[in-house]
């Protein structure tokens, strides 16, 4: 089952059991899908890997809205996103932690030869797409900051 596939299930799903929070933000990953699905050389259906891209960019959207939102003393908005975020992330493969990254990194690092701070911007395309999808790129390029300074 693709992942489009899962998302129309459990669309129904939420549908028939009245759950107004997944079903609002499950309308939203159909809606997206469907864009996708639409695009010029599409043909009509969209891969897991470039549904999982689309996922990832809506959850980041989600995050910083919810931090604008807790910012601004917007608890109600900030609720909605933070529920709309748990949704999305269930799609999402699970996110790597601050140490796994850094272990992960530190033998990359070693891998491809690089040792100084100077090199970061030969290190950091190496990482973002050796954690694409696992980890966020902030998280990413701090570790990699620590790491080479």
């Amino acid at each position: 089952m693709t992942l489009q596939e899962k998302v129309n299930a459990d669309v129904i799903a939420a549908m028939k059991a009245k759950d107004e929070v997944s079903l609002r933000a499950l309308r939203g990953l159909k809606s997206a899908l469907l864009l996708a699905g639409t695009e010029a050389g599409a043909n009509g259906s969209v891969s897991d890997e470039q549904a999982l891209k689309i996922f990832q960019k809506l959850a980041k959207q989600r995050k910083e809205s919810l931090e604008i939102y807790t910012q601004n003393k917007r608890e109600d908005l900030a609720k909605t996103e933070a529920e709309e975020l748990a949704v999305i992330e269930k799609y999402l493969p699970k996110q790597l932690g601050e140490e796994e990254i850094k272990a992960e990194l530190q033998s990359l690092l070693t891998e491809a030869g690089i040792q100084s701070a100077a090199e970061f911007g030969k290190a950091m395309p190496l990482a973002m797409k050796a954690f694409a999808g696992r980890a966020d790129g902030k998280l990413i390029s701090a570790v990699l900051k620590s790491i080479l300074s």
